[in-house]
């Protein structure tokens, strides 16, 4: 994609990344999430992302449209973890299938190894996302697992694949 840019969040990213998050939350199933978040919950999460020093990144074209986001979270709490995280990227939806899913998840695992990061694991779901599981796999994701009858959203049980990298 010409003039893609991708770099690091800043606060005034939020209100977009919201909206884009939440059109997921109300219209998909690749988020299990059912209720809207707000601008409050993602600073919140970006100030618990910048502390365990993982990565935070947006796509924009070059007159600053913001065409998505890809973030990392601990994969878990316990100390033995600390270099495992689970990673999550989603795209406006016209964005969608112009490349910027690539140049962020590119972008992303080399800020994960500048971090010294060591494992990234995609949860994806394992109906209705299958454009990001080609990602990862593209990308070098291998399979992981698989967890069957999980989560349940618009009426429909739902499962999960795990996908890992190793960095």
């Amino acid at each position: 994609m010409s003039g893609l840019r991708v770099r690091e969040v800043t606060d005034a990213d939020l209100p977009a990344i919201r909206d884009i998050y939440n059109h997921y939350v109300r219209s998909s199933t690749v988020t299990f999430d059912e209720v809207e978040s707000v601008t409050d919950d993602w600073v919140a999460k970006a100030a618990r992302i910048a502390e365990a020093g993982i990565p935070f990144l947006v796509a924009e074209t070059a007159d600053g449209e913001l065409l998505g986001y890809a973030l990392g979270q601990p994969w878990s709490a316990k100390s033995a973890y600390r270099f495992t995280i689970e990673n999550s990227i989603y795209l406006a939806p016209s964005a969608v299938g112009r490349g910027a899913g690539w140049a962020l998840l590119a972008v992303f695992l080399d800020r994960c190894r500048e971090a010294g990061l060591r494992q990234v694991i995609a949860v994806i779901a394992d109906s209705g996302a299958e454009a990001s599981t080609a990602l990862h796999r593209k990308a070098g994701f291998t399979d992981a697992g698989r967890l069957v009858d999980v989560g349940e959203k618009f009426g429909r049980r739902l499962g999960v694949l795990f996908l890992q990298k190793s960095l």
